[in-house]
């Protein structure tokens, strides 16, 4: 059987990678030294060379690397966060004409980093609930899409820094099922299951060495079902009121958008006596502050760094008397005066430790901290300057694949 690949947006360079190896036994010269989570499968990180693009290669079953493949992709057409399919690599044999397992690829997600790297390069207890946060977020955006994960686990997902706090991406999409309505019973099922799972992990984190705080794994998991319980009861349960108080449609609209979630459609229901409104979010989508970001300034970034990075800009707004301009000109006014040039600050040694919209709001906290010990507002540039000698240096390299 000729070796076939099968691909949404084919890369020539991955055709002569040596497929009639296994991925175990590829040379470190086809291979990107990448932190990876740990997988019941032979998963590599791969290059297609010097310049070229980076994947991850995972060796499977032909049925299950196209069927992965397919869900990857729908998970991605309803802009859920999740790694990018490639393609499928089918039909290897070894030099002998052996078969090998067939190959699902992914494009490797940057800045993106597995759980088990974040705790064994300095995160602590302190900072597990924003990892559970992160995956509860991830959760209930599946859930509202009537996906049925089936394998929710810290395994299964990558992290990326996000204005202080983290956002999830689900990298295993092998045993989900989109469903046409996803019932509370699965909803439920999937929750049980990422608890079972996030307390095996936490287990082994400690035993391993990597969490060196002491933790109970049963008060985390205790705070993912609550979280899990809350966001789901925010964005999807019913609130009834009277029919003069119809200030709480906007109010409610408002709470989800400060949870980052756009409303795309609210349903208003009156009661038998006519007197009572029953109100019911519909359709709510991460992305609020993103979006609004993006719109301004054509920046791609996680949603607490958007939140951020547009507060700097209603300061800078405010600070030069700019409210009764244009908005977009406004923000192409911030991005040439400070962003840009605060970006270009850090010299090329340093720029893999934060990627960009991270490394900002960093220096937003650290001015705070200067100004506070100065007893007046310290400038941005001199902050930034001060952040990169004295603070960056002292951050890990950021594998950035």
């Amino acid at each position: 059987m000729p070796l076939r690949v099968v691909a949404s947006r084919p890369d020539p360079a991955l055709l002569p990678l040596p497929w009639s190896e296994p991925l175990a036994d590829w040379d470190d010269v086809h291979l990107v030294p990448l932190p990876q989570g740990l997988s019941r499968h032979v998963v590599r990180i791969i290059t297609t060379g010097a310049g070229g693009s980076t994947y991850v290669a995972k060796e499977t079953e032909e049925e299950l690397a196209h069927r992965e493949y397919r869900m990857l992709r729908e998970l991605r057409s309803h802009n859920l966060p999740s790694v990018e399919p490639l393609g499928v690599v089918t039909g290897r044999t070894d030099d002998d004409g052996n078969p090998l397992p067939s190959v699902l690829i992914t494009r490797h997600l940057r800045f993106s980093l597995p759980y088990r790297w974040l705790f064994s390069h300095g995160l602590g207890a302190k900072e597990l609930p924003a990892i559970i946060d992160a995956m509860v977020v991830l959760l209930v955006r599946l859930h509202l899409a009537n996906f049925y994960w089936g394998d929710v686990s810290l395994s299964n997902v990558l992290f990326r820094r996000n204005a202080g706090e983290f956002a999830a991406y689900l990298v295993d999409a092998e045993t989900g099922e989109l469903k046409s309505t996803l019932s509370d019973a699965m909803r439920e099922h999937d929750v049980t299951v990422g608890c079972e799972n996030v307390y095996a992990e936490l287990l082994d984190l400690t035993a391993s060495g990597d969490l060196v705080d002491s933790v109970d794994p049963g008060d985390v998991i205790g705070l993912l079902q609550e979280r899990y319980d809350a966001l789901w009861g925010e964005l999807t349960g019913a609130e009834e009121f009277d029919r003069e108080e119809m200030w709480h449609v906007e109010q409610r609209i408002e709470r989800l958008n400060e949870l980052g979630f756009d409303v795309d459609e609210i349903e208003m229901v009156g009661t038998p006596t006519g007197d009572r409104y029953r109100l019911q979010p519909k359709v709510v989508e991460l992305g609020h502050h993103a979006r609004e970001l993006a719109g301004l300034t054509g920046l791609h970034v996680e949603e607490n760094q958007a939140r951020r990075l547009l507060n700097d800009l209603a300061a800078f707004t405010a600070h030069f008397g700019l409210g009764d301009e244009d908005p977009e000109l406004v923000a192409n006014k911030w991005l040439v005066k400070v962003y840009e040039p605060i970006k270009s600050m850090v010299p090329t040694e340093l720029r893999g430790r934060l990627e960009p919209a991270e490394l900002f709001h960093e220096i937003l906290e650290h001015r705070w901290f200067l100004s506070e010990a100065a007893g007046h507002e310290v400038d941005i540039f001199d902050t930034a300057r001060d952040f990169i000698s004295t603070q960056l240096p002292q951050r890990p390299p950021l594998p950035n694949g």
